[in-house]
């Protein structure tokens, strides 16, 4: 009897839950009905209802070897390969960044500021952005730029599983774009400083890529350099949208004006924390 239950979706979850419990990982039984729920492809809800069906050996392996894994410290969306944003379900892995909460916010002031036009996203990573300003928006056209020829290959895979016309352009930030050429710049760059970097929870040094995260001295040298040729990319009248460090809104506003941005604001996310930087360029 017990053997026979080890092998139903109850007997996984309870497993999958002391595993994670003695391994330290809050919330236990909440991740592990995420985690069979994605690597089942099965709803949370399909997991509770549905614990007594039954797994065949070789898929309880499978999932034993996934819960291993994140009681390991490795996180939860690269143990499914899949996380959540907005209305996007996408593919990811450790050649990309995991997509934050808070970028979703990048995305809402983007189509509140400038919902058409031509769009681009710098430093894309899975895509988050430029796959969302297309399926939200109304742009003509939608560039997804990274550095990273990895992370553009994460990025061509969700644009192929989710049929969305998205262009990726290999290019460090803005350097391929011609003058003049687009209406709207979003961005989440890399904004934490090596002293920072240094500090972070050990899951994040050990699995995300550094380049994503690690931004110069003061954290500001990506976005530094967005800002200062963010008026020559844009046409009259576009807008720049970035993500910033919460603790550098006033410098990351400081580069906006002395770069000749106008309608310069800092906006919080929605843990009232400094998020967004937005700025126009105006008609002079």
């Amino acid at each position: 009897m017990d053997a026979e239950r080890r092998l139903t979706i109850q007997g996984a979850l309870d497993r999958a839950t002391a595993v994670l419990a003695t391994a330290g990982i809050r919330e236990p039984r909440r991740e592990a009905i995420r985690l069979l729920g994605d690597l089942l492809g099965m709803t949370q809800a399909e997991v509770i209802l549905g614990r007594a069906g039954v797994l065949e050996p070789d898929r309880r392996r499978w999932l034993d070897r996934a819960v291993e894994r994140r009681a390991r410290g490795e996180p939860l969306a690269y143990v499914t390969g899949l996380a959540g944003f907005r209305r996007l379900e996408l593919r990811v892995d450790r050649r990309t960044l995991i997509p934050r909460p808070e970028t979703e916010g990048v995305v809402d002031h983007a189509l509140r500021l400038c919902p058409c036009g031509d769009a681009v996203d710098i430093g894309t990573g899975t895509g988050c952005l430029a796959l969302s300003l297309r399926l939200e928006g109304r742009y003509r056209c939608v560039l997804a730029v990274d550095r990273s020829a990895e992370a553009l290959a994460v990025a061509a895979d969700n644009r192929h599983r989710l049929g969305l016309a998205v262009d990726l352009v290999r290019a460090d930030l803005t350097s391929a774009l011609a003058s003049a050429s687009v209406d709207l710049i979003v961005s989440n760059p890399p904004y934490i400083s090596a002293a920072e970097y240094a500090g972070l929870d050990p899951d994040v040094l050990a699995f995300e890529p550094r380049m994503a995260l690690e931004s110069g001295a003061d954290g500001l040298e990506a976005t530094r350099r967005l800002v200062a040729d963010g008026p020559r990319v844009l046409r009259t009248g576009g807008w720049l949208v970035v993500e910033i460090a919460a603790d550098r809104g006033e410098a990351s506003a400081r580069l906006a004006v002395e770069a000749g941005f106008g309608q310069v604001r800092v906006d919080d996310d929605v843990y009232g924390r400094p998020r967004y930087l937005t700025a126009c360029k105006e008609e002079r």
